[in-house]
C-alpha cells in the first residue's frame, strides 16, 4: 500500500520526534497510564504472539501462489517452521477489482490460478497456516475491493477458503475520525469473523489512530501501534520507542504489533537488524518475516532462527518488556519471564559504542549471591554476582538471559566463566594525522575470579595500533578490572565519521579450563574542521546524518527512498542550487572545531510537496539550541535561519514534525553555508 497513504495518520508526537532527533533518550507514548488494557477477544487464539511471513515490505503488489507456496517450502526445508513461523500471510492485491455477482471477492486468476483455497490447501498440507488481507473502507490501500458492508460475507468467505489470520487495514475508510467509528468497523469485522466459527487471528490494522490498545483487545488479537514501517534505522527506532510504554496493554490473546519486520532487506547493518529482531521479541511484537526468503543471507537466515531470541517472544507468560531505564541513547529493558527468570535487552540507540549497565535486582530478581547469565546472541553461559554490563556498538544490543535459581546458579559457578564487562574508551574526538590514548578494559562481574586475561585491540585498515602496557593478565579477581593503555595513529586524509575500534578479551573461569573469547567494542571520532572562509555544508563531509525517510541529499530535495531520487531544491517558487534535503525526524551533525562564527541558510518545505507538510528547524551547536525557526507550512515558502556559532565544537541541523504527522515532511535548508576563520 502506498506509503504517504498509509503514514498520513501514523500515531506519532512532535515532540517524541524532536528528542528523537537530537538522540534525547526519550521512549515516546500517547498512553493514559490510567488507562485499563482490554481484555483478550474471546476466540482463545494467538495466545503467543503470532509468527510468520508477509510478502508487502519486499514484494508491494507483486505477490502470487506461487511466491506463498515457494515461501511455505522454505518455511519447512530452513528451520523456520521448526523455529516457529506458522503464517504464510499474504498482502494487499491478491483480488481482481470487481467483486463476483453474489457480492464475493475474487482471487486474481493469474497470481492465484489455484485461488486461495487452493494456495490453503498447499500451506496446510505443509503444516503451516494461511494469512489474508483486508481493509475497513470501501477500497484498500492499493485500490482493490474493501470490506466496509460486506463484513459477513468477506469474513465466511475466508473461513470457507480455509484462512487463519486476517490483516484488517485501514485506508479509505470513510471515517468522522472519532474513536466510536473504529471502534464500529473493526469490532463489525471481529463479529463476523468469529460468527463462521472458523478460527481466525484478527489483526486490527489502524496504524494506532485512535489508541487501539485501550479497545481492540476485546476485538481481535493484535493491534497496530503506528503506522507504516520502513527499512531503515530511524523508522524502526522511532517506532520501537513509541511501542515501549505500552507494555501494560500486551497479554495473551491481545498484542501490541509495531508492524512487520524488515531483516534481510538491505536497508540496515545486521547489527541493527538484530537490534531490530532483538527489541521486536522482547516486546511480544508478531515476528512477521518481511524479505524474500529465497534469496536471504546466511547472517538473515542466523537472525530470524535464533531460538535463544525467539524463545522470549513466545514465552507463556505473555510479558511485554518494560523500559527500566533510558538516558542518553542507552536503554535497559528488562522483561518478566514464566519460571522467574528476566531477560534484560542491553541497546544503545546512539552512533558510538556505549557501556550500558544495570543489575539483577534492578531487572526484578531477588537478591542472590549469585546468578546463573546466558548471552542470547553469543548463545554462551556465564556466571554473574549481580551486576549485568556490556559496551554495546551503536545501534546494537546485547541480550541477556538471567536466572536467580539457586540449582542453576550453583551449575553456572562450576562450569561457566564469570560474565565480563569489556570494551574501549577512545577521546571525544581526533583530528587525521594525529595519535589517540586508547584504553581498554575488561571487569570480573563474576563470583570468581577470571584467569588468564589476553587483551587484542585493532582498528581499521591503515591505521596503526601499539599496546603501551601488558596485555595480559594472569589473575583478574572479582571485581577487578584489567585496563591496557593503547595509542591508535589516524592516517592523513581519513574522512569524518564514526569509526569501530575493535578486539577481543580471552580468558577462563578460574574454576575450570574452558576458554572463552568476548568482543571488545569502542568508537573513535574522526573529525576535520571546515576550510576558512564561507562554504556550503553540502560540500562538506558530515559527521553523522539521521533521517524519517531515506537518505539525507545533498543538493537535491529527499525522495523518501534511494540516494539521489529528489529533485532540484525549491521553496516558495526559488530553486536552490545548493543544500541539504532532509525528511523529519532528522539530524545532520558537523564538527567545527571552534574556528567558525556563523550558520546561515533558508529553511521550509520543499514546494514538491504540494501544500503537504510542516516541519520546526532547530540548529544545535554544543548542546544548546541557538536558532528555531517554529513551525513551518508547505505554504510558508522559505524562512532565513541566522546562528552565532562562534566557538563552537559541533553544530546539529535538526528537523521534528510540526505537530501533525511526518507524512510530506520534506525538510530543506536550503543555501546552508558556514562561515569559519
Amino acid at each position: 500500500m502506498p506509503r504517504p497513504v498509509r503514514r498520513l495518520l501514523a500515531c506519532v508526537i512532535s515532540g517524541a520526534l524532536w528528542a528523537g532527533a537530537l538522540g534525547a533518550a526519550t521512549v515516546t507514548t500517547q498512553v493514559a497510564t490510567t488507562a485499563t488494557p482490554a481484555a483478550a477477544a474471546e476466540n482463545g487464539l494467538a495466545r503467543t504472539p503470532p509468527m510468520g511471513f508477509n510478502d508487502w515490505n519486499a514484494f508491494g503488489c507483486n505477490v502470487s501462489e506461487q511466491l506463498i507456496k515457494e515461501t511455505a517450502d522454505i518455511f519447512v526445508t530452513s528451520g523456520l517452521k521448526d523455529a516457529g513461523y506458522t503464517y504464510v500471510n499474504i498482502d494487499d492485491c491478491w483480488m481482481t477489482h470487481q467483486r463476483d455477482a453474489q457480492g464475493r471477492l475474487v482471487p486474481d486468476p493469474v497470481k492465484f490460478p489455484d485461488g486461495i483455497q487452493g494456495t490453503a490447501d498447499y500451506v496446510h498440507s505443509k503444516g503451516l497456516k494461511l494469512g489474508i488481507y483486508e481493509d475497513a473502507g470501501t477500497a484498500t490501500c492499493a485500490g482493490y475491493p474493501g470490506s466496509l458492508g460486506h463484513e459477513t460475507t468477506d469474513a465466511q468467505t475466508f473461513a470457507d477458503w480455509g484462512v487463519d489470520y486476517l490483516k484488517y487495514d485501514n485506508c479509505n475508510n470513510q471515517s468522522d475520525g472519532s474513536r466510536a467509528d473504529y471502534v464500529r468497523r473493526y469490532t463489525t469485522m471481529g463479529d463476523a469473523l468469529r460468527a463462521t466459527g472458523h478460527p481466525i487471528v484478527y489483526s486490527v490494522c489502524e496504524w494506532g489512530t485512535s489508541q487501539p490498545w485501550e479497545w481492540a483487545g476485546d476485538v481481535g488479537n493484535l493491534w497496530r501501534t503506528t503506522g507504516d514501517i520502513s527499512d531503515n534505522w530511524n523508522s524502526m527506532l522511532t517506532i520501537a520507542r513509541t511501542n515501549m510504554p505500552l507494555a501494560p496493554f500486551a497479554h495473551p490473546g491481545a498484542w501490541n504489533d509495531p508492524d512487520m519486520l524488515e531483516i534481510g532487506n538491505g536497508g540496515m547493518t545486521d547489527t541493527e537488524y538484530r537490534s531490530h529482531f532483538s527489541l521486536w521479541a522482547a516486546m511480544n511484537a508478531p515476528l512477521l518475516i518481511g524479505t524474500d526468503l529465497r534469496k536471504a543471507s546466511p547472517a538473515t537466515m542466523d537472525i530470524l532462527r535464533n531460538r535463544e531470541i525467539i524463545a522470549l517472544n513466545q514465552d507463556p507468560l505473555g510479558k511485554q518488556a518494560t523500559v527500566l531505564s533510558a538516558a542518553n541513547d542507552r536503554y535497559v529493558l528488562t522483561k518478566e519471564l514464566a519460571g522467574g527468570e528476566r531477560a534484560v535487552v542491553l541497546f544503545n540507540a546512539g552512533d558510538q559504542a556505549q557501556r550500558i549497565a544495570t543489575t539483577a535486582t534492578a531487572a526484578g530478581l531477588p537478591a542472590r549471591g549469585g546468578y546463573a547469565v546466558r548471552d542470547l546472541w553469543r548463545h554462551t553461559g556465564y556466571q554473574s554476582a549481580g551486576a549485568l554490563a556490556a559496551t554495546v556498538p551503536a545501534h546494537g544490543s546485547v541480550v541477556l538471559r538471567v536466572s536467580a535459581d539457586a540449582r542453576k546458579a550453583a551449575a553456572a559457578l562450576a562450569s561457566s566463566p564469570p560474565l565480563l564487562d569489556s570494551g574501549v574508551t577512545a577521546p571525544d574526538h581526533i583530528e587525521p594525522g594525529q595519535t589517540a590514548d586508547v584504553t581498554t578494559y575488561a571487569t570480573d562481574l563474576g563470583t570468581l575470579p577470571a584467569a588468564d586475561v589476553s587483551v587484542k585491540l585493532t582498528a581499521p585498515q591503515g591505521w596503526t595500533v601499539r599496546a603501551t602496557g601488558a596485555t595480559t593478565r594472569k589473575v583478574l579477581p572479582t571485581g577487578d578490572t584489567a585496563s591496557v593503555p593503547w595509542e591508535v595513529t589516524v592516517p592523513e586524509g581519513t574522512g569524518s565519521g564514526n569509526y569501530p575500534l575493535a578486539g577481543t578479551a580471552t580468558y577462563r573461569s578460574s574454576a575450570g579450563d574452558r576458554r572463552v573469547t568476548v568482543p571488545l567494542t569502542g568508537t573513535i571520532t574522526v573529525v576535520s574542521p571546515p576550510p576558512s572562509g564561507t562554504s556550503f555544508l553540502s560540500d562538506l563531509d558530515w559527521l553523522s546524518a539521521t533521517n524519517g525517510w531515506g537518505p539525507v541529499e545533498r543538493d537535491r530535495s529527499n525522495g523518501e527512498s534511494g540516494p539521489g531520487d529528489g529533485n532540484p531544491i525549491t521553496l516558495g517558487g526559488t530553486v536552490y542550487a545548493k543544500g541539504l534535503g532532509v525528511h523529519a525526524p532528522g539530524t545532520v551533525t558537523y564538527y567545527l572545531g571552534g574556528g567558525c562564527s556563523s550558520l546561515d541558510t533558508e529553511v521550509g518545505v520543499d514546494d514538491e510537496k504540494n501544500g503537504k507538510g510542516s516541519v520546526q528547524f532547530r540548529i544545535v551547536a554544543d548542546g544548546t539550541q541557538v536558532a528555531d525557526s517554529g513551525v513551518l507550512r508547505n505554504a510558508d515558502g522559505a524562512k532565513a535561519l541566522h546562528a552565532d556559532v562562534t566557538g563552537r565544537q559541533f553544530v546539529q541541523l535538526a528537523v521534528s514534525d510540526g505537530g501533525d504527522g511526518t507524512d510530506s515532511d520534506h525538510a530543506d535548508w536550503a543555501d546552508a553555508q558556514i562561515s569559519c576563520s
